[in-house]
């Protein structure tokens, strides 16, 4: 098989699993699953592999239209993976840093594999010079919602009006570079460069593997986005207090409470995420009691603080996991935010008088932020708001909503280089417990 062959016919596969299927990509890159071939590829061939599917999803919705403008009858009926392929040819055209020639080659190389796509072999070579050659008209697209399903379009327009929904949605344009949060006790001299962010995280200049980077092997640091370092500084927990991180892989948050010195249970369902928690806690040195089970039926004695990190829809994090608007459905959304609401009355129920709670999510969807608090707190009067401050967030009263609560948002820190800006979209809310 040539050079790069492997490549682009594991990223078409892949693509379709996850645009074509709704499944998963971080799951597809799991070891043993995915299309078999991918287990063929060393490290930086599966790296590849990745960076094409995600600049397929990130810009689904232009490669769709450009495929459209040079596809005069539309794909062949019954053609296979001929889509998937075209969709992964166009995007290194138009977005990645491949040579047109060298994209061409392999995709008509690609579909000469399979028989069934095999006589469209001229089509495809056609089609993506086509799209080489149009490159200005296609990547002059205004419309900042042509990479957005349109039901998300119109949530998010209603929700924040149209210039911040269209600021949104073209900060999911620019792939952003990686945010770590410190150790407390990090030596300068083993953290990589960056730059400082308000809110205390660091945010990397350099493209190189995570495990390359300065003070990885002496666990100064780990990867966590800005905004979902938030939730746990909010909780402002102190030495020897008893904290539950409650949905708590992959463990950042974990991490956060316990280098906080705090005595932390960290309650995940899976099992599989709670060993990579592990993992990433040895490596830093530290410690925290770790429990396999469902929320709903945690049972410990009351804690003097909880961190509620509930499953959502995960649309707030569409910069950085692409692939959520597109597996992603409307229906998600009410499902989700029931399951959110009677996890909230449990994690209640397991505060100390006096006790706090941070419930948060990394979704852009009121249903799941703000409406979520303003229900528990109309249906529990023994919980009261602890509204967050400028100075809890350095100084960044933006992300601040009229009611206390944090609302971040993908276009959010701006700077003048677009892979240095934004954070994932957030939502907290503080609340003590006033029961006596």
């Amino acid at each position: 098989m040539v050079p790069g062959l492997a490549v682009r016919l594991a990223a078409a596969a892949i693509l379709a699993e996850v645009a074509g299927k709704g499944q998963g990509l971080d799951e597809r890159f799991a070891p043993g699953a995915g299309p078999e071939i991918l287990g063929t590829l060393d490290v930086r061939d599966r790296a590849l592999v990745r960076s094409i599917v995600l600049a397929s999803l990130r810009h689904l919705g232009s490669l769709r239209l450009a495929l459209a403008a040079t596809l005069d009858k539309g794909l062949p009926k019954k053609a296979e993976s001929l889509e998937w392929i075209l969709l992964i040819g166009a995007a290194q055209i138009l977005f990645m840093d491949v040579p047109d020639h060298a994209t061409v080659d392999l995709a008509v190389r690609a579909v000469r594999h399979q028989p069934r796509t095999a006589a469209f072999a001229g089509l495809v070579n056609a089609v993506l010079r086509n799209v080489a050659r149009r490159r200005d008209e296609f990547l002059s697209f205004s419309d900042p919602f042509t990479d957005t399903p349109q039901w998300l379009a119109m949530r998010w327009r209603k929700a924040y009006g149209e210039e911040r929904a269209s600021a949104i949605a073209r900060a999911h344009a620019c792939e952003p570079t990686l945010d770590l949060t410190l150790k407390p006790d990090a030596d300068p001299a083993l953290v990589p460069q960056g730059l400082l962010l308000p809110t205390g995280s660091l945010r990397l200049e350099s493209h190189a593997p995570v495990e390359e980077l300065a003070g990885y092997g002496q666990g100064q640091w780990w990867v966590q986005d800005a905004a979902a370092a938030i939730p746990a500084r909010l909780l402002a927990v102190g030495p020897g207090e008893r904290v539950a991180d409650i949905c708590a892989a992959p463990g950042g948050k974990t991490a956060q409470l316990a280098a906080a010195g705090a005595q932390v249970i960290a309650v995940d369902r899976s099992a599989e995420r709670l060993k990579r928690l592990a993992a990433n806690l040895e490596r830093l040195g530290l410690q925290a009691e770790i429990r396999v089970g469902d929320a709903m039926a945690f049972e410990a004695p009351p804690f003097d603080a909880i961190l509620l990190d509930a499953p959502c829809s995960a649309t707030g994090t569409i910069r950085r996991h692409p692939e959520v608007a597109w597996v992603k459905k409307a229906g998600d959304i009410a499902a989700l935010a029931a399951i959110q609401s009677k996890m909230l009355d449990r994690a209640a129920g397991l505060l100390k008088p006096g006790g706090r709670l941070v419930y948060c999510t990394c979704s852009l969807e009121p249903e799941e932020g703000e409406m979520q608090i303003a229900a528990l707190l109309r249906r529990n009067p023994d919980l009261e708001r602890l509204p967050i401050r400028p100075e809890d967030i350095g100084g960044l009263t933006d992300m601040i909503t009229p009611e206390g609560d944090l609302r971040t948002l993908p276009c959010h820190l701006p700077h003048e280089e677009p892979r240095f800006a934004g954070l994932d979209g957030f939502f907290a809310a503080r609340l003590i417990s006033r029961r006596t």
